[in-house]
């Protein structure tokens, strides 16, 4: 039988302690740790959270138009089968270790190390600011996700994305096996050290980004302001539809662009015939002999 908790405000530290199976409506937890800790089998709405940690180790959690205020940080860790949906997230380090987690409509307005070692997590139609947001989670799956904070996603795994923005440096840092769709990424350094990292139908600005990558796939993509791109890739099958500024050192693997500014193969460092470049305006091709005679910044993009 499914209790009814309506119109209260409660106050204290493990106040409903290993509570089950209640719906929970209008409800303030106010100062006192831990609130609805190991509680299993709740639906809660129009619910305000304002202090810490009020769902760990719990198990199937519904919350809609819900508030978690910024002292409610380290909020929802250890938890299986949560879904929330129409709420406001202020509090940072919010999910750590939890499981099953599904995100429709909500906003991060202070994602700071959040979502952190998770696993089996949708996000759709949602805001995230902070930094650190996803790091070492797998099983992934974002649509229509508007992302702003650097490191996004370092150590991930198994991450889909669709329709999505992301204002982030060093995003998707030491990933495997991401995937991203119709998507506007910007920032420095962008999926160093990534492996099996595919890009289709995305619009893309980075400094020096997409480096250090084992198996690059790109489809109908442009790269805009995007320089000393590619550099130690292997395994490369890059169609690009815009001109890129510059590229270095591919390893190995196919590019194919309808424009470079200026092509860097250092036969010191890679082996020019491992990378097939299909492009029939190259501006400015250097070699070893005359690496020093790069342009100045100036001059590089203008090329």
């Amino acid at each position: 039988m499914t209790k009814i908790l309506k119109n209260q405000t409660y106050y204290g530290k493990r106040i409903l302690y290993g509570l089950k199976d209640a719906h929970l409506d209008g409800i303030v937890f106010g100062q006192g740790e831990s609130p609805l800790k190991e509680s299993r089998n709740l639906q809660l709405t129009k619910t305000i959270f304002q202090w810490k940690y009020p769902l760990w180790y719990a198990e199937n959690i519904a919350v809609d138009h819900a508030i978690f205020e910024d002292m409610s940080r380290s909020g929802i860790w250890y938890t299986k089968n949560i879904k929330i949906s129409n709420s406001a997230l202020q509090a940072p380090k919010l999910f750590r270790r939890a499981s099953q987690i599904k995100l429709e409509n909500v906003h991060f307005s202070n994602a700071a190390e959040t979502m952190w070692s998770c696993q089996d997590i949708e996000i759709s139609n949602s805001q995230i600011n902070g930094d650190y947001f996803g790091k070492d989670s797998q099983n992934i799956k974002l649509d229509h996700v508007s992302l702003i904070g650097n490191y996004a996603f370092d150590g991930g795994k198994n991450i889909e994305v669709h329709n999505s923005t992301f204002m982030s440096k060093d995003n998707f840092w030491n990933c495997e096996n991401v995937t991203i769709y119709d998507s506007i990424l910007n920032g420095e350094y962008l999926a160093w050290n990534t492996k099996n990292l595919t890009l289709v139908n995305c619009l893309i600005d980075s400094d020096q980004g997409l480096n250090y990558i084992d198996h690059l796939t790109m489809r109908n993509c442009r790269l805009f302001n995007t320089d000393l791109a590619f550099e130690y890739v292997e395994n490369m099958d890059v169609e690009v539809v815009s001109k890129i500024v510059s590229v270095k050192n591919p390893i190995s693997g196919k590019l194919t662009a309808p424009a470079i500014g200026q092509l860097i193969m250092d036969p010191d460092k890679i082996d020019p015939a491992k990378t097939k470049i299909i492009c029939e305006n190259i501006g400015q091709r250097i070699t070893r002999s005359d690496l020093n005679q790069q342009p100045v910044e100036g001059e590089l993009h203008a090329l």
